[in-house]
């Protein structure tokens, strides 16, 4: 098998058309076409399904162009290794970034790394998890970093914490719970859903304490008029499963990206869980108010996490590093008379 020819699986997935392939690639149809007869008697088995409008990959041949890619992206990481070994070409990084991380580390990260090596490009993408753990393991991205899912990254990524996350509760101003100062009163309140379930921005982390879910059962009395043990009370809420249900938020609004949250929480009565760092830049110049709970509220810890089967390139490596001596620098005492305004 040649690299040509993974090539060839690759293309042929993204063009949809022989000729199209054929184009791309710099090659005659016939050579292409060719080419592509090889690899499927190296498979066995039909990998290209051709129809009117063009072709498709089998299932067979989506397997394999799935790992083609894979392979195609780590030569293509080889030869910017020996390129930035030589300093012969500009290397690239890739990067998917939390808002919270986006806010806090990476103007510093990347002001330390362009300092040092003005030829390095970073391609940053927006990404919280799974989608920016699934960026890493396919060799889309090199690095992600943002908080980890409850599970962790997973055996086959390598992971280092880099500072704790402080979160907010915020809302539109004039929103009627504004000035809650109880995450209980919230609890009837519509909320909005920012970034994935179990992740930074899901309130369903959010602990509403035990008279949230209960203030709305009426525990039935007993006919004699005796006061019900707290054993009973229990019994008439149900399993701990339906009680913890009652104390559950409503989820009105699921918004994938924090940049969506902010066009649209300023003109919705929902209240929604927000990093600090990414509200104190943007909340009150779009409208939004932080609702002044005394309640704790979670921290996030965030993450970089990377392929554990591949070494990081220099410049992705030297990123990291920078990374982290940013990280060191948010988690050292700030000298000010709130000593909480200093976390991010």
């Amino acid at each position: 098998m040649r690299l040509q020819q993974l090539h060839l699986i690759v293309t042929l997935a993204q063009a949809g058309s022989l000729r199209a392939a054929a184009t791309r690639l710099n090659v005659t149809q016939p050579a292409l076409t060719k080419a592509l007869r090889q690899l499927e008697e190296e498979f066995g088995t039909p990998l290209v399904l051709r129809t009117p409008k063009g072709v498709r990959l089998t299932p067979a041949g989506e397997l394999v162009a799935a790992r083609a890619a894979t392979v195609v992206r780590e030569i293509d990481k080889a030869h910017e290794e020996v390129a930035w070994q030589l300093r012969s070409a500009h290397a690239r990084v890739g990067v998917g970034v939390s808002p919270a991380a986006a806010m806090v580390l990476m103007p510093g990260a990347l002001q330390r790394v362009r300092a040092r090596w003005p030829q390095v490009q970073v391609r940053l993408v927006d990404a919280l998890f799974p989608s920016s753990l699934t960026l890493v393991r396919s060799g889309e991205i090199d690095l992600a970093v943002g908080p980890l899912p409850p599970q962790g990254a997973g055996r086959d990524l390598l992971s280092q914490a880099l500072f704790d996350a402080h979160t907010v509760l915020a809302a539109r101003r004039g929103h009627p719970l504004a000035g809650a100062q109880r995450l209980g009163e919230l609890i009837d309140a519509d909320w909005v859903l920012a970034g994935p379930a179990q992740g930074p921005g899901d309130p369903g982390q959010l602990d509403f304490g035990p008279d949230a879910g209960a203030a709305k059962i009426t525990p039935a009395q007993p006919a004699d008029g005796r006061a019900q043990s707290s054993d009973a009370h229990g019994e008439a809420l149900g399993t701990p499963a339906a009680r913890d249900a009652l104390a559950r938020p409503r989820v009105v609004l699921e918004c994938e990206s924090f940049a969506t949250l902010l066009a649209v929480l300023p003109s919705v009565e929902a209240v929604a869980l927000v990093p600090r760092s990414f509200f104190e830049q943007h909340g009150p110049r779009t409208g939004l108010v932080r609702v002044p709970v005394t309640d704790q509220l979670p921290h996030v810890t965030l993450h970089a996490a990377w392929r554990a089967d591949t070494p990081l390139t220099p410049p992705a490596s030297t990123l990291l590093d920078a990374l982290m001596l940013e990280a060191a620098v948010h988690r050292r005492p700030q000298r000010t008379s709130d000593a909480g305004s200093a976390a991010p």
